[in-house]
């Protein structure tokens, strides 16, 4: 079952490209559903993907494909037979399938390891990663802006690899909207009714937030680094 945003958002996506062959930008979308933030969107899509509603098309670039519709729409239609649309699209990525024992992610931009930066955006581009490193899940890729995880062995410029996951434990290493505007990356600390940001850099201090300021959006499980 769909929440009333999520189905919003589908048929919204749905009836546009139906009309004009163009899908709507996140901006437009955003507009749609009078949300504060592209963020908002990001989860929205990613909760349509993972209920099977719609998929990312692997080595197509924000290309997204309407796998159904819900019940309800479908009934309303005529039970007339659903010819899947292709839309356009941004947000987090649908993993390609495996070739060659490696799985192609999508780089998401760039996220600070610092002072916090606009929120992950779209696809920028798209990355082989081994499988093995990889596992169940959805997961993207960010590169990292900033000095402040150097002693968690994250450098700036080092591409991370995240399992996307709206959970974690107190000392995971997270990917956090700060207060549905700003990514970090930073490992998590719960204290009491609070969250702690906790950088790896003696120089920078640890950040504190109430649990409504704070949004997990992955984990961090790999790191690939690329020597110039």
């Amino acid at each position: 079952m769909l929440t009333r945003k999520q189905h919003e958002l589908l048929m919204f996506i749905h009836e546009r490209i139906k009309e004009t062959g163009v899908s709507p930008s996140f901006d437009e979308m955003k507009e749609a559903l009078d949300l504060a933030s592209k963020s908002g969107i990001h989860r929205l899509i990613t909760a349509l993907e993972e209920r099977g509603f719609i998929r990312r098309l692997a080595h197509r670039a924000r290309a997204l494909e309407v796998v159904k519709l819900p019940e309800q729409a479908t009934a309303a239609r005529g039970r007339q037979p659903f010819r899947p649309d292709v839309i356009e699209g941004g947000g987090r990525p649908f993993a390609a399938e495996p070739a060659n024992d490696t799985r192609e992610l999508s780089v998401m931009g760039k996220i600070a390891a610092g002072t916090p930066i606009a929120a992950i955006e779209h696809e920028q581009a798209r990355y082989p990663v081994p499988e093995a490193m990889l596992g169940a899940g959805e997961h993207y890729m960010l590169e990292i802006e900033g000095d402040s995880m150097i002693e968690a062995g994250i450098l700036n410029g080092d591409l991370v690899i995240i399992k996307s996951s709206d959970t974690a434990t107190s000392g995971d290493i997270v990917v956090a909207l700060v207060e549905g505007e700003e990514a970090t990356l930073k490992r998590l600390r719960k204290k009491g009714g609070s969250i702690a940001l906790e950088p790896a850099n003696r120089n920078y201090e640890t950040r504190i937030f109430g649990p409504d300021q704070v949004e997990v959006q992955g984990k961090l499980i790999g790191l690939i680094r690329r020597y110039h």
